[in-house]
């Protein structure tokens, strides 16, 4: 979640050193358990009903859950400050759409074909797609070290890649295209939320964009399923959504803001890598999806190139 530069880190003076480590590790475990979730609703909605609910109302579902809080954030991070103008509003739509509106929606339709450990690596490449992106549209050139390291991202995602298009054929090409399309969104947002955090505030900006996002999820949704579809939806279903929109979209959110703020953003980024680990740890337990030598040297690239970017001046 982007966030404006954060204050030096009181870890060292605070009472409980322990505990931004802690959340910062907590909150990215949630984070992947989004994946885990979506694919478990999945085999729900088919096991218990024999109606196969698809992405956009997994995807309300969970928008249901998380707009309440994402309204709450936004009113807690905008106590005591001036109303939103104008142009602040269009800049919290457009960003509420590409961050998390649009790229929420192409991550749940890729996960109907990818694993969730594809997708979580995936996802994670993020910095990378920055720094592109950010050569591409500001001219800002990147160093003969960074395409190093973006380069190994590249090689350990298509390791895990290529072994699941071998199995998976088209449907393996598709879903990564989706979750890529995805990350190609967030990106979008992380470059430019920028100079609206600084003005209008971390807590301000990621409530009413996330809250904008809900309310598009939910019109989408009326827009296009008929009513009658919620009925049909399992039980399990409705549990795994409100466990989904709680503890997996609005407790991270929490947990890595208050992280930062005890240890810093480089130092919560670099505890994030726990998430990459702990989605392919659940995907075996959870999902029955394989552990392979593939998958594990995949995933040390992507998190090794991660890392290498974020020590790169």
């Amino acid at each position: 979640m982007p966030s404006a530069t954060p204050a030096a880190p009181a870890a060292a003076s605070a009472p409980r050193p322990w505990l931004g480590p802690l959340l910062a590790i907590a909150g990215a475990m949630a984070f992947s358990g989004k994946a885990i979730i979506v694919k478990l609703g999945y085999r729900h909605s088919l096991l218990d009903s024999g109606v196969p609910l698809d992405a956009l109302t997994l995807v309300m579902l969970r928008m249901l859950v998380a707009l309440p809080f994402f309204v709450l954030l936004a009113w807690w991070g905008g106590r005591g400050r001036a109303a939103l103008g104008r142009h602040e509003l269009a800049a919290v739509a457009a960003l509420g759409f590409a961050g998390y509106y649009l790229s929420s929606t192409l991550d749940f339709l890729g996960l109907q074909y990818i694993s969730a450990s594809l997708e979580r690596l995936i996802l994670y490449i993020t910095p990378t797609v920055v720094v592109l992106l950010s050569q591409w549209l500001f001219g800002r050139r990147a160093t003969r070290a960074q395409w190093l390291a973006m380069a190994l991202a590249y090689v350990g995602l298509l390791l895990v890649f290529g072994r699941e298009l071998h199995f998976e054929g088209p449907r393996a090409a598709l879903g990564a295209a989706l979750v890529l399309a995805s990350t190609l969104s967030y990106a979008l947002y992380m470059i430019y939320s920028g100079e609206w955090v600084r003005r209008i505030g971390a807590l301000r900006l990621a409530g009413w964009a996330s809250a904008v996002a809900c309310v598009l999820c939910l019109l989408q949704f009326v827009a296009l399923r008929p009513l009658a579809t919620l009925a049909a939806v399992p039980a399990p279903v409705w549990w795994l959504s409100l466990l989904n929109g709680t503890l997996c979209t609005v407790a991270p959110v929490l947990m890595v803001m208050m992280a930062i703020e005890r240890i810093g953003s480089s130092r919560a980024s670099q505890l994030g890598m726990v998430g990459p680990v702990s989605t392919i740890l659940m995907g075996v337990v959870l999902l029955g999806e394989p552990l392979t030598g593939w998958l594990v040297a995949g995933t040390l690239c992507v998190l090794g190139s991660v890392t290498w970017l974020a020590r790169i001046k």
